[in-house]
């Protein structure tokens, strides 16, 4: 069974949709309606159709297919550059120190401050595997394939790139960060929240949101124990994200308190390591394990394979090749499994 990596398309609507049913809540990117999912299609193909260099708003959504079915059975996003169509909110974590004199004591408190620093960032999101799947590696190859999509893209992505990992969700498909914080001012459960941000965006939060920052110790138990905690279901993508060397600067979601993680796109290894070399044979027989890449935005397309490296020329299997549609004199991008 083979599987690709390939840009999003409007028939893939109903399979996304399907997708998003299975999330569980929390996964802003992928939200189930089918409006909302429609102009994510509608936005990404004017991103893959514009051939410029320029660093602009764009949100590209990639899918995996089971090229042997047709069935798109994964997605996942990149968005260019965030906090341009409304503010990028997050939550900052600090530490205010304070010394008494006459108690000759320290204190030390930590404090969430309401920031936009994050604004002009480059985002990789929306990465979901359909449950039935997720085996043989196909969480990493869609994660890693954005890494892949940058690197042949550069100039249309900015110097930091982030990553917002779903935080804490109970049983009941509540968040305990939301309802020790933000759901107290807006007299709406987490779900009600997140539903209206993925179809509406966050401007209600810095039209309701108080400003002043937020003693952690003030919260409850509940709220206070899962800042900057991934959702169990995310802890794998918070590690992949790490050997890529994006790592946790004291960012948290503002609604779910999930932690953000940040690198310089060019320090991300599968960014750093990506190169491109010219196909000289497509009938290797074992070689090394890896990702391999070719296309230029419609014609984008990733998958697993093998590969030989001798100088500027590649060698790749027959099958990789027949999955990434290309030749002897092509263009292909790799990166090491």
């Amino acid at each position: 069974m083979s599987f690709v990596i390939r840009p999003s398309r409007q028939d893939d609507l109903e399979h996304l949709y399907e997708m998003a049913k299975l999330t569980g809540g929390g996964f802003t990117n992928l939200p189930a309606d089918r409006d909302a999912l429609t102009g994510k299609l509608e936005r990404s193909a004017r991103a893959f159709a514009n051939t410029g260099d320029e660093l602009v708003d764009e949100t590209f959504l990639l899918v995996l297919e089971n090229t042997e079915t047709g069935a798109v059975r994964g997605t996942c996003q990149l968005m260019t550059q965030v906090g341009q169509q409304w503010p990028f909110y997050s939550y900052r974590l600090n530490t205010l120190t304070q010394y008494s004199q006459e108690l000759d004591r320290t204190v030390r408190a930590e404090m969430l401050h309401l920031v936009t620093d994050l604004e002009g960032c480059s985002e990789v999101g929306g990465l979901f595997l359909h449950p039935n799947e997720r085996a043989g590696g196909l969480g990493l190859l869609l994660a890693r394939s954005r890494y892949l999509f940058i690197a042949m893209h550069r100039q249309r992505f900015a110097e930091r790139v982030l990553a917002e990992l779903r935080g804490i969700i109970d049983d009941r498909g509540g968040s305990p960060f939301w309802d020790g914080v933000a759901g107290r001012f807006f007299g709406m459960t987490f779900q009600e929240a997140d539903y209206f941000n993925a179809i509406n965006g966050n401007q209600f939060i810095a039209d309701l949101m108080p400003k002043y920052p937020v003693y952690v110790a003030m919260l409850d138990d509940d709220a206070r124990e899962v800042i900057g905690l991934p959702h169990p279901t995310g802890r794998a993508a918070m590690r992949m994200l790490e050997k890529e060397g994006l790592r946790f600067e004291g960012y948290v979601d503002i609604f779910d308190g999930g932690p953000t993680m940040l690198a310089r796109t060019d320090d991300v290894v599968s960014v750093a390591d990506a190169t491109p070399r010219t196909l000289d044979k497509a009938q290797l027989d074992g070689g090394e394990r890896a990702l391999l890449a070719t296309g230029t935005l419609t014609d984008f397309r990733c998958c697993y394979g093998t590969r030989n490296v001798d100088g500027e020329r590649l060698e790749i299997g027959a099958e990789c090749a027949k999955t990434l549609r290309v030749g002897e004199g092509d263009t292909v991008w790799s990166v090491p499994r």
